[in-house]
């Protein structure tokens, strides 16, 4: 499990193709001392299985599957990822429950200035990102979405655009600043609302043994 906190962006230097699979290499200056080969990391918000550590650099496989339904797609050598470690059991939790599994890809409308009631340019930014249709039933004001594995809070939405407000801290530690018009992000919408969905749809909990069962058997 991961919490959206990213620690480090790394730079993704090699990509090659392995069979079906394609591998990436990272490079970055401090996640990779903390990996032990079949660690999970999560790399711009989806959950990958870190391979070949060096000082400075992991490799990751992707499947096909991940390769097409993610914003690697996009991915060149030289991009800019993020990279969180998964949480300890007893760390302390500054995000929100984000589990690294990509719901759907979004898509970067504007990264603009806010400007201040004075009309100059402000120090934080807008960030519109237009989501699809099966991410936006569980994305709400103020509620929490991670983008590109960023624990983020929804400012504005507007049907399928979603804005968000983005202080200068989040620019300079992540990959957000490389991001352009067009580029594809991950997004994955908060797990907590996908359960209450599945508990407004009344499902009831499946059990083995009926009540009566229970008072027959004495318990």
């Amino acid at each position: 499990m991961f919490t959206g906190i990213i620690e480090e962006v790394g730079r993704v230097i090699k990509i090659e193709q392995h069979g079906e699979n394609r591998r990436i290499t990272i490079q970055a200056q401090h996640t990779p001392k903390a990996l032990a080969t079949g660690h999970s990391i999560a790399v711009s918000g989806v959950c990958l299985t870190a391979l070949d550590i060096k000082p400075q650099s992991f490799c990751a496989d992707l499947a096909p599957e991940t390769w097409v339904r993610t914003s690697f797609s996009r991915i060149r050598e030289g991009a800019h990822v993020n990279l969180e470690l998964p949480m300890k059991a007893d760390g302390r939790f500054d995000g929100h429950i984000v589990q690294g599994h990509v719901d759907g890809v979004g898509k970067v409308i504007e990264f603009e200035r806010i400007v201040d009631s004075d009309g100059r340019d402000s120090e934080n930014w807008w960030l519109h990102i237009a989501i699809p249709p099966e991410i936006e039933k569980y994305t709400v004001y103020k509620g929490s979405i991670s983008i590109e594995g960023i624990s983020l809070t929804v400012a504005e939405l507007e049907g399928i655009r979603c804005t968000i407000a983005i202080i200068p801290h989040t620019v300079e530690l992540t990959n957000l600043g490389s991001l352009k018009p067009g580029d594809p992000v991950n997004l994955e919408a908060d797990v907590i609302a996908k359960y209450v969905e599945k508990m407004m749809k009344g499902a009831p909990a499946a059990s083995s043994l009926k009540v009566e069962e229970l008072v027959r058997q004495g318990f």
